[in-house]
């Protein structure tokens, strides 16, 4: 099992990220900026993000799997991505919109959920 996800804190902007179960929304690993960020209730929350679009896709009829879920707000950006070997179980990062690079943190996210081991 291996659950690090410290290298997201690299990314620009980086303001928190947590490794989430979506089937219990128990978060399984952490990581912080100096900012006062709740990852608790965020990976809990995100929970409900990723079982709706699962629950869309599938009334949908799509046989396809989530990539990344975007979530833009008027200072963050929020990015949920599920692991491919384990889509139970998801990245979450938070970041400040401001002071990020929309692509390059996909980038990063996308490197560490490939070392994720669930």
């Amino acid at each position: 099992m291996s659950t690090n996800i410290s290298e997201l804190k690299n990314i620009q902007g980086f303001i928190g990220a947590c490794l989430v179960d979506s089937e219990s929304g128990l978060m399984l690993a952490s990581e912080t900026s100096a900012h006062k960020f709740d990852l608790e209730a965020a990976g809990a929350a995100n929970t409900e993000v990723v079982r709706a679009k699962n629950a869309a896709m599938k009334a949908l009829g799509l046989d396809d799997a989530i990539e990344d879920i975007l979530i833009t707000l008027g200072s963050q950006l929020h990015l949920i991505r599920p692991l491919a070997n384990n889509p139970s179980v998801f990245v979450y990062v938070a970041l400040e919109r401001a002071n990020s690079n929309l692509g390059m943190a996909r980038i990063k996210v996308k490197s560490v959920e490939g070392t994720l081991k669930i």
